[in-house]
């Protein structure tokens, strides 16, 4: 993992690695942040793994000795734990899974924090007094063309032995897909119980081949075993923030939109016009499926070709 100080209003972001890359949220925070002001990046080192206490101690003694007033880390499977714990540890308040964080009160020591409520029925904005730590959702903040790349500065050591924790070793389980993960996507497109059956995926496949995006099902989907559970979005799922959210043949059970509705633009197909997904689209189009999917596939590729 890696700090990130933003020096002149005291906001710290905690960067994560993935297979030794730099996760896209972590970019994308560190990004926004620029914006406030100068960057000093601070890996964590000394451990091989994400260790809960020694981490949430480095992360808490880092933000009080320089004075942080902002923690802000990605809402990733450790950064939601880390996040919780270096909220307890400060004594400071926390937000979780923000989609947005303005300044425009910071004079009054206040942020205005935006984040999904109730499974996402409700986008609420909270007024949020410094100190505090907040997660940020994946794909919230959109990573510019022209980001700079996160420069290390120094080292922030971590000792994990104090914590005499032991560890179960789990061999990694590789994803059986080979496009970008659910969770790093700018693009997915999403299949529910109106594709009828797991034969018909290639379909939804080639288009997201078309599109150069990711593949997602709902609940109903994967527990049918249609597809694998890591394709899942929603509650229980996966919960994303792409640019573009493609759902076919889904209806929109309050499971799924609770995953998905943060998307900036949401395209659902469906023959049913009285279908939830329709309620929270920005483009819907009634009909049948399997005649709109090849000809919209196709129309995708001549587009692209002629780009």
């Amino acid at each position: 993992m890696k700090i990130v100080k933003v020096t002149d209003l005291g906001i710290l972001v905690v960067a994560e690695r993935n297979d030794g890359k730099l996760r896209r949220v972590s970019a994308e925070i560190a990004a926004k942040a620029e914006s406030f002001g100068d960057v000093e990046v601070v890996e964590v080192t000394g451990t091989d793994r994400y260790h809960p206490v020694a981490h949430a101690d480095a992360v808490a003694k880092w933000a009080k000795s320089n004075a942080g007033d902002l923690v802000l880390i990605g809402a990733t499977l450790n950064g939601r734990d880390l996040a919780a714990r270096v909220a307890a540890k400060l004594g400071w308040a926390y937000v979780a899974d923000c989609t947005d964080v303005s300044l425009a009160s910071l004079k009054e020591g206040a942020f205005e924090v935006k984040r999904p409520m109730y499974a996402g029925k409700v986008r609420a904005t909270l007024r949020v007094h410094t100190p505090a730590v907040l997660s940020i959702r994946p794909g919230a903040w959109t990573l510019p063309k022209d980001a700079r790349d996160v420069k290390i500065s120094k080292d922030l050591a971590v000792d994990a032995s104090g914590e005499k924790l032991k560890f179960a070793r789990f061999e990694p389980t590789a994803t059986s897909s080979k496009r970008v993960s659910l969770s790093e996507a700018r693009v997915i497109v999403s299949g529910g119980r109106g594709l009828k059956g797991p034969e018909n995926w290639k379909m939804l496949e080639e288009l997201a081949d078309a599109l150069g995006a990711a593949t997602g099902a709902s609940r109903a989907v994967t527990d049918a075993g249609w597809r694998p559970n890591e394709e899942q979005v929603g509650q229980t799922g996966k919960t994303v923030t792409p640019d573009l959210y493609i759902a076919l043949g889904i209806s929109g059970a309050i499971q799924h939109l609770a995953g998905m509705t943060s998307s900036k633009v949401i395209v659902a197909v469906n023959k049913d016009p009285d279908a939830d997904i329709f309620k929270i689209a920005d483009y819907g189009v009634v009909g049948d499926l399997f005649e709109f999917l090849p000809a919209f596939t196709e129309a995708v590729k001549k587009t692209k070709a002629g780009a």
